[in-house]
């Protein structure tokens, strides 16, 4: 029962965990405009990259917009950034609060000085950092689109997000809450975050309980939860993020679920093909055979972009 658990916790965690190194130096392909940009969420900085091909500087584009699964970062997805710019599309990928190059939320680490309401003050502040918290990162989700309405290279009638892993479930809830969202590309998602919460309801509600009570805070950057994957859940959180319920809410969003054939971490029946059944609008479902979770970003790598540029041509090209 307990290896059973850990797998089904393990699916929820997302993509590739990546270890704590120092940004490489990116350079981008001589066709590619490659810009970085800040998106400010609930008032804090997001690091956000842009990619566009040359050719196309100046023009409105049909628009995708990325982020990571837990415990990645925008780094790891240029490979399909690069992808979709060179298929015609202005992309944007971001890393959310607390996580890559973004700022963090800060917390104070104590109570306030007296001080005037709505007048800055000094105190000492801690920062919530890698912790993953599926509400929050719903929250930069919208954030983010939002900012992509201010780009001139964006054209909103035509966006497209693009999510995998833990992220695969986020753009669907995302595209529930947001009807500019006119397509979506998902792979390997992860769609039902209740599950945490019932491995052990009671932990959640002794946590919960800690923390209201200011007798625990906020687990410490770098915790490990389960194996490898980098990033600790505040899991009340996930009682109420389950995307597999949102999809029938976005009949305007054309949806695309990309799934690993050999699926070693959840049931597919559970998450991917569960969506699918239940979206209204446009959808597709594709079973990339022979593969695991991770497959797809090694061996289906390309596979898996060819398949999201087609369905985003399909849907957001006129």
């Amino acid at each position: 029962m307990f290896r059973l658990l850990h797998l089904t916790f393990a699916a929820i965690l997302g993509t590739l965990a990546l270890r704590a190194q120092p940004p490489a130096a990116f350079q981008p392909p001589t066709d590619i405009q490659f810009e970085k940009a800040n998106i400010i969420s609930e008032g804090t900085r997001m690091a956000a990259e842009r990619y566009a091909l040359k050719s196309n500087a100046g023009k409105s584009l049909p628009c995708v917009l990325m982020a990571h699964g837990w415990g990645g970062n925008m780094r790891g997805l240029r490979p399909d950034a690069l992808a979709l710019a060179r298929a015609g599309y202005f992309v944007v990928a971001f890393d959310y609060r607390g996580w890559g190059e973004s700022d963090s939320r800060l917390i104070l680490a104590g109570q306030a000085p007296a001080h005037k309401p709505g007048e800055a003050f000094t105190a000492e502040v801690r920062e919530v950092r890698e912790v993953v918290d599926p509400l929050d990162f719903g929250a930069d989700w919208l954030n983010a689109i939002h900012w992509m309405a201010g780009e001139s290279m964006c054209d909103m009638k035509r966006l497209g997000l693009w999510g995998s892993s833990f992220s695969g479930g986020l753009v669907v809830w995302a595209a529930a809450r947001d009807r500019r969202v006119k397509a979506l590309h998902s792979q390997v998602p992860s769609l039902d975050g209740r599950l945490i919460v019932e491995m052990d309801r009671n932990k959640m509600y002794e946590d919960s309980t800690k923390r209201a009570r200011g007798e625990a805070g906020y687990p410490a950057p770098l915790a490990q939860e389960i194996g490898k994957l980098r990033g600790a859940p505040i899991r009340s959180r996930f009682a109420n993020f389950a995307p597999v319920e949102d999809v029938e809410k976005a009949p305007h969003c054309a949806m695309q679920f990309v799934l690993a054939e050999k699926e070693e971490l959840f049931d597919n029946k559970d998450h991917g093909i569960k969506a699918f059944q239940r979206a209204k609008g446009p959808k597709n479902l594709v079973n990339v055979p022979n593969i695991t979770h991770y497959g797809i970003y090694l061996e289906a790598r390309q596979q898996a972009q060819k398949l999201a540029v087609e369905w985003f041509d399909k849907h957001l090209k006129p």
